[in-house]
Parts: structure tokens; sequence; C-alpha cells
């Protein structure tokens, strides 16, 4: 016996070896959420904790291994045995780092990285994991839709084919039963029903079994389908079926091959006829299973007890909430009795040798009722003194059981009560051989089901003794193959003669398209036989698919794509290319593939390619993947357009920090790295509301009003989008000047954008505390690169009324008033203890400036002939380089770009240094043109001087 203590107080097991009399407490140091137990090794358990780890003990939790981490709720699974050659073998779903799922095995005690599989290539959408019986069950999603893929007998994973236009949005798997999936799908244009698809023995290929079956959400909005798989007979299951907004009841004994109603009691429970007449009334079941193991369902049925089915319902056109009655079936659902006028739980004991009713209601109760004839006749039974409010009933596990546990509370204050009931004393002997009689198992009279004739053992009905080894003992004997026994094969449809015949879509031809002259392939007479279906001779050769030579066929319908189903690449990493063929002959056939970027590859056949074809781009750009196909018939091409990219990791808006109204302005997107692949850039500027799109990272615009401006720009490349922002001044007059700082500021000089923002900031305070001068005037932006340099603009603020404008005489004064307080040193800051900066002016620029060509070339050769001059000129161009609005800035503001993204300079470095073709962008001036401007406006200056 193990017990879990409340996680609130301890995180503690306790385990007893002699059926409670002692326990002994294991403290564990994780919080245990949900236990598996492995189905043979009993002393196998795996634990799921509240943080999404796995452990695993092979001592009945005496000691605990962790196995994964970040695994998903639910979706950890023991080996199957007979599947999985290990028996300690886990499956389990588990997390990436970076939030992708991927499907993991491993070996309980040895799940270390290096012994991790993933049968799955590729990441899973998270939650999709299923694990049962042969199968197992993945889904991933690409292009906005769900595929689904499936591994038989844990062999290469294979996509699971429906019909081609169901275009599932969900499913579930229902049954895996007997080598076969039955799974419900819920198509584009379903909302509340699901379609029934029952697949081939490896679970691959679907053909449609029923349509439109109700659904409905669970307490914890968990879809449940309003299926029900009958225990005991192999293929039979009961549906509610939507028609017409009407929900009705359908049983099938073949595995959904064929559907039909249920038919009503004769009389109702005093013996009255009931008018019922097939299609227009008939009996509709709840088909709903009761998740708490302490209550019983609304439908029951046993594997010992092949022929009883009790569940709730009523009769009439369509299933309905009200006037829910309780109905019994002794021959698997060919006639049904009515038992109960309201809903009871109703439990199996004895091996369903005896039903025990008891009645759903809130109020309390001390009676029960027993029946040892299949519910034709009951009896009433006192199970306590006091009337016990029932809080659930369980039936104890075993062959040969006879006790049932009932708990509840005899007040609304009062502790939980639990009452055994034990049977035992109503039988005086155990059931000998003659106390048995044969059921053949049959439908509307038909004896041949699954093409096999069954013979039951049951209990006479007058013999009240307890069941032994013959309960649920049955005899089987194959029935000759008819029509009724074959389903349609897939790709085909069933009309109304009741002919499969090839839907619109499916070309029949395709099942021969991968083999080639000479060999053979199983050409599909559009029928199947059901799976588990055991009949023999009659129509089996006729219905049976027969080997068909290949034919010769020319390539045709020839695909080129990505394993992933996408478009782009990334560059320097493996991407598979899939080479898909319609028809043509596959092992004859020479494929040629160029990658486009000077690598082509050839193949002789298509086998050799069912991997795919593995690629690495180490260019970024988009590339033209063509493939050529030959054979002696003839050829086919394709071509994929395949873009490769590398991440985005940063983008940087470089513009002026102040310009003049109606002057047109450059903004340019630079890009770290510099080349990532296909981009769109989304401009916003301004007041406009909508953005401007182009394709190239440069553009230029004009601001017609005065004051602060926001420009952004978003940059999209693939599945990433980045963003920058910059504030512009707009402004029809101002004035600058050029600031340099006393050198130990270069000593701390990060040269990073955060770095110069918050400098700007402190110089600004420190201007506006030296000279009064309102902050509103002031904007200092300091420059990338080294020296240390800054702009300082003084602008024309005005109120928000629109009075008190300065004037130019304005501007000029106070641009005189900084220069004063600069030259005197007594602009200042400190930058950490001990180290205290001085701020100094390098020269006034009269803005704007729009000279354009370098005017002072000439004076600029002649200033040089004079040796003194050229050294002034040298230390001016050094300390006192001029700053041209709209011009100089630009460019200062792409060699900032170029600072920050290509590797980081040394302080003493000089620029030029930077590769020239790093320093061209569109729409960026040639460095040679930057350079003869930028000379001929210091000389200028020093002429001044």
């Amino acid at each position: 016996i193990m017990l879990l203590t409340d996680p609130e107080i301890e995180s503690s097991l306790l385990i007893s070896s002699d059926e409670g009399a002692t326990y002994q407490k294991y403290r564990l140091n994780f919080y245990i959420q949900s236990l598996l137990f492995h189905p043979k090794q009993e002393d196998w358990i795996l634990a799921y904790s509240q943080d999404q780890k796995l452990y695993s003990s092979a001592e009945f939790g005496r000691r605990w291994q962790l196995i994964q981490e970040g695994v998903a709720p639910n979706r950890f699974y023991w080996s199957v045995m007979g599947s999985n050659k290990e028996p300690d073998l886990v499956h389990l779903e588990a997390r990436t780092v970076d939030g992708h799922s991927q499907y993991l095995t491993c070996r309980m005690q040895n799940c270390t990285e290096a012994n991790r599989h993933k049968p799955f290539p590729g990441y899973i959408d998270p939650d999709s994991l299923i694990v049962q019986d042969d199968y197992v069950f993945v889904q991933l999603t690409s292009g906005g839709r769900p595929h689904y893929y499936v591994s038989y007998r844990r062999n290469a994973f294979a996509q699971m084919k429906l019909p081609k236009y169901a275009l599932p949005k969900d499913m579930h798997v229902i049954s895996t039963d007997e080598n076969q999936v039955f799974a419900a799908v819920q198509e584009w244009n379903q909302n509340d029903t699901y379609n029934l698809y029952i697949s081939d023995t490896r679970g691959v290929y679907f053909t449609l079994a029923l349509e439109n079956v109700q659904s409905s959400r669970g307490p914890e909005g968990n879809v449940m389908i309003d299926l029900y798989e009958v225990a005991g007979i192999k293929g039979m299951f009961l549906a509610n079926k939507k028609i017409d907004n009407q929900v009705k009841t359908f049983i099938t004994y073949n595995k959904g091959r064929d559907w039909r109603l249920l038919q009503a009691p004769d009389t109702d429970l005093r013996g009255d006829p009931v008018q019922c007449l097939l299609p227009y009334c008939s009996l509709h079941l709840h088909l709903k299973v009761s998740e708490n193991p302490y209550t019983s369902g609304i439908i029951a049925s046993r594997d010992t007890a092949p022929s009883i089915i009790v569940a709730s319902g009523n009769i009439g056109s369509e299933l309905s909430d009200s006037d829910i009655s309780m109905f019994v079936s002794s021959d698997a659902g060919n006639t049904w009795r009515q038992i109960f006028e309201e809903e009871h739980s109703v439990l199996y004991l004895d091996q369903g040798g005896v039903l025990v009713a008891m009645k759903h209601t809130s109020l309390p109760i001390r009676h029960l009722w027993l029946s040892f004839d299949e519910g034709r006749s009951w009896s009433k039974y006192s199970f306590t003194s006091i009337p016990l409010f029932v809080d659930g009933v369980l039936g104890e596990p075993g062959e040969e059981t006879l006790i049932m546990t009932v708990f509840g509370h005899f007040s609304h204050r009062s502790e939980w009560q639990l009452v055994k009931v034990d049977y035992k004393s109503i039988f005086d002997r155990r059931c000998a051989e003659e106390d048995y009689r044969p059921w053949q198992l049959h439908s509307q009279g038909e004896a041949c089901i699954m093409g096999a004739k069954r013979i039951y053992k049951k209990r006479r009905s007058e013999r009240k003794c307890m069941q032994g080894k013959y309960a649920g003992a049955m005899e089987s004997e194959p029935c000759v193959c008819t029509e009724a026994d074959f389903d349609c094969d897939y790709g085909y449809e069933r009309h109304s003669n009741g002919q499969c015949l090839p839907a619109f879509w499916f070309n029949p031809s395709s099942l021969s398209k991968d083999c080639s002259l000479g060999q053979s392939y199983l050409n599909s007479t559009g029928y199947r036989k059901v799976v588990s279906n055991n009949c023999t001779d009659g129509v089996r050769e006729q219905y049976t698919a027969k080997p068909q030579k290949c034919p010769g066929k020319a390539p045709r319908g020839l695909r080129i794509v990505t394993a992933d189903g996408k478009l782009t690449a990334e560059q320097g990493h493996n991407v598979t290319l899939m080479v898909q063929l319609e028809e043509g002959d596959v092992q004859r056939t020479l494929i040629q593939v160029d990658f486009g970027d000077g690598i082509a590859v050839s193949y002789v056949n298509l086998s050799s390619m069912e991997d795919g074809i593995k690629h690495v781009y180490h260019n970024v750009g988009i590339f033209r993947v063509t493939v050529q196909v030959d054979n002696s018939l003839g050829s086919d091409s394709a071509v994929l357009y395949l873009h490769v990219t590398c991440p985005l990791e940063h983008v940087h808006l470089s513009l002026p920090f102040v310009t003049t109204k109606n002057k047109e302005v450059n903004a340019t997107a630079v890009l770290w790295p510099s080349q990532v692949g296909t981009l769109t850039y989304v401009w916003w500027y301004g007041n406009n509301t909508e953005p401007l799109i182009t394709l190239e990272g440069s553009i230029s615009f004009k601001f017609t009003s005065e004051g602060m401006n926001t420009i952004t720009v978003q940059v999209s490349a693939g599945n990433a989008i980045l963003q920058d922002t910059k504030t512009i001044a707009v402004y029809e007059e101002f004035r600058s000047l050029r600031l340099s700082f006393s050198p130990n500021l270069d000593d701390y000089n990060p040269d990073i954008p955060e770095w110069r923002r918050d400098i700007s900031r402190v110089i600004k305070k420190s201007l506006v505390e030296a000279t009064g001068v309102p902050s509103q005037h002031i904007l200092v932006a300091v420059l990338p690169g080294l020296p240390t340099a800054a702009e300082l603009f003084v602008l024309p603020y005005q109120d928000p009324t629109g009075e008190n404008r300065r004037s130019a005489e304005d501007l000029e004064q106070i641009s005189e008033l900084l220069i004063h307080k600069l030259n005197q040193n007594l602009v200042h800051f400190e930058l950490k203890p001990g180290v205290q900066v001085f701020v100094h002016a390098a020269h006034l620029t009269a803005a704007p400036l729009v000279d354009l060509t370098p005017t002072h070339s000439g004076s600029a050769m002649l200033m040089l002939l004079s040796v003194v001059f050229v050294g002034l000129a040298v230390f001016v161009i050094y300390k006192f380089k001029r700053k041209i609005p709209g011009i100089n800035v630009y460019a200062q503001m792409q060699n900032e770009k170029e600072r920050e993204m290509v590797s980081r300079v040394s302080h003493t470095e000089s620029r030029s240094h930077i590769p020239q073709t790093e320093l061209r962008r569109p729409g960026q001036l040639i460095d040679e043109k930057v350079e003869s401007q930028l000379i001929g406006t210091s000389l200028s200056t020093l002429q001044s001087l």
C-alpha cells in the first residue's frame, strides 16, 4: 500500500508491505502531482512533479531518480510489451529551453543526454504525443494547418492520410484495439460535431465510418465525443449522431461498416405497450462515461459480461435530457428493456452475474436493488440502518469478488462513512458447467459478425450460483466472406447502390507511383476487408487488392519542397529538401538538383532520397533551386525559390538631430548583421496615421511645421520584427555649436548609444546651471567615436500660446552667452568621484548651411602650401571638425552605426581603418566626397579665425 502525504504539510510517501499493519516514511525532495505504474512490473513507477519534472523508481517509491525536466503534463508513457524490446523504456514529450516540444525516449534508469532518442525528427506541437498499444501519434502544425503523424510498432513516422478535403481542425484517438485506429476528426466546416474515421492496420490511410457525431465539453474544458465502445465484443460501438439538429443513437457491430438505430422496448416498466416505429422513433442513450472512478457512468458494460449493456436514455425522435429512464440489453443491443424510471448507478458483481443498482438522488437513501437475471427482475435490499447521503460506489477488483463499498455521509456536518456490502452469503455454491447455456451473438438475427459466428456461455437466470472460470467463455467459427465484410478503401466512397467508387479528388493510378518498371504493386479493387474480420473464401478473392506489374511512366507532377514546408532557411544551418514525384518510373530515373549557389548533385533514383537532401547555404540571399528528373520515357522539372536568411539582431535609425523646416531629410536604417535576407521596412514619421512601406533601407521626407517629431522604422525579417525610434527637432532657424571635452572623458567612453544619451543629459544640465538659459533652448547630442565630441543646438523655443518666440538676434545672444561660459571653463560635470570633466566650445555655425559642394576646395589647396597652416588645419580637423546640418550630421551618424556594428575599435584607432565597403549604404555619400566637404568647411573656418 502506498499513501501520499498532504503536500501542504510535507512531501513524503508512506509505504506498507504488510497490508497496512505498519508503514515506513520516505521523504521526497519534490512534490508529486501524478503517478503512473508500470502495467507489468509492480515496483516500477513514474512520478510527475508540480514543477514539470519526471522521476522514476524501480523500488516502489523508496528511491527516485530524475528522468527529464520540462515534461508536458500527462504526456509520459511506459513502453508497451511487444512493441518495445526494453520494458523499462519511457516515452515522453519534453519542452526545450526555447519553448519547443519534442518526442523523446530513454531507459528509466539511464536517461542521460547521450542515451535519449528522438524518434520523430524535429519539433512537435505542444501536448500532442500519444502512445497507445502499437501506435505512437504526434501532431505538427505548418502553414496554419495541423498535420498528424503515426508510427506503427515503433517504425518510422508516416503522415496520416485523411480524405483530401477533410482539412481537420482537431483529432482525437478513440480506439487502437486489434491493430486499427478509430479516430474522431473535427473538419473545417464543423463546430460541435466530429466525423469518425477508421484506419488500415498501420494507422496511415483513413476512411469515413460515421459523420456528425455529437461532442461536448467536459468540466475542465476537455472534448468528449458521444461514442462508446462496448466492452467484451470487438467491433461494437454506440454513437450519437446529429441529423437536422436532432441527436439520435446508432449502433454498429462491424467497426463502423454499417450503422442502425436502436429498437425501443416493446413494453414499458408497467408492461404497457410502447408505440415507437423505426425510423421515426427509437431508443436514444446517453454515452458519457464517468471520469470519477467512484461514481458510475450513465452507460456501462464489462468484458466478462459481453452481452449486458446498462444505460440511461429516452424513447422518442431524438435524445433528450428530460424523462430519462434506465434501460438494459442482455443480447448485445438487439433488444432493450426498461428497468427504472429514474437514473441509477449500476455496478457489475460476480463477473456480471449480479447487477447492483443505486438511485441517483440528492436525498439520503438506505436501500439498493439486486438482479440475478440480467435486469429482468430486481430485489430490494437495505444496506444501512441510517439513511446515507451517497457520494460514490466502488466495486472491488478481482475475478470472484462479491464485495461493494459505498461511501457517503449521514449529514452535511459528519465525516465520511464507508459501508462494505458482501454478497457471498446469497450464494450457496459455485456454478458448474450445467448451470450455463449457450448464447450466440447476432445483429438483428444475422449471426456472422466481423466474419465469424461467436457463441458465449451465459449463466441460466434461475441458477443462483457464484460464477467461476466459465464467465465470458466464447467459441468462434469463421464465416464465408460477403460484401458486408469489406469497407471502402482509401480514396473510395460508398454510393447509394452500395458500390465503392473513386472520390472526385482521388487518382487510382497514383497507387503505383512508388514502383518501377518490372516491379509489382497492390492494385486496389476499391474495397478493403474490415480489420480483424475473420471471414474466409466467398468474395474474398474478388474484393482483395491484386498484385500488378508497375507500368512504365514518364515523370509527372515533380515538386521540390523543404521538409518543414517553409520557403526559408537559415544561413550556416542544414536545410532538408524533399523531391516528390506523382508518377514516374522511380527506380530508373536520373535526378539532378542544382542548389543555386554553385553546387549541384545527382541521384540515380528517388529511393535514395527518401530522407531528403541536406544542404548548407553559406551566403544570404534568394536562391533558385532546380530539380530535373529524366527517365527513358520523358522528363520533368521543378523550381523552388529559397530565401536564405540569418537572424536580424539589431536595427539603428540614422538621421540628423535637428533639421530645417521644409528641408528634405534622409533617414537610414542600419542593420546588424548587414546582410540578413529579404527585408521589408515600415516607416512612421510626423503625424501620419498610415506607414510608408519600402524595400529599401533609406527614405527622404520633409517636415512642414516646427517642433519635435518622432520617426520610427520597423524592419521585418522572416518571423522577426525589430524597430528603432529617433526624435528630430524641426525649426526654421537655429544655431549649432561643436563641443569638446577634457581628454579624461575619452578614458571612460565605451562608445555605445546608452552612454552617449546619459552624457548628453548631464552636459545639458551643466549648461543650464552655468548660464541660466532655459532647458527648452538647448539640445545636446554626443557624437559617436573618439575623441569624444558633441553638438550643441540653440533652438527658438516658444511657449504653447505661440507668443514670446525668439528672434534670430535672441539666438545669437544665447549662443554668445553659452560660448562665453564655455570659454571661461564654467561648464563642467563630475563623471565619477574625483573625475572632473570640462566642456569647451569648438566653433559656432550659423544654421542652416545647405551647401552641398566643396566650394572652399581652391582655398584649401592654397592654404596647404603653408606648412604652418597645414599643421593647424590638421589640428582643426581633428579637434574642431565642423558639423554641417543635413550633411555632416548624416555622415557622422553613418560612422556612428559602423562603430557600433563593426567589431569594436580601440580608443587609439583611426576612422580610416573601417572597411570602405561597410560604409557605403543606400543613400549615403561616398567617403571621398564627405572628407572633401569636411576639409573645405574646416579650412573656411580657419580663414575666419
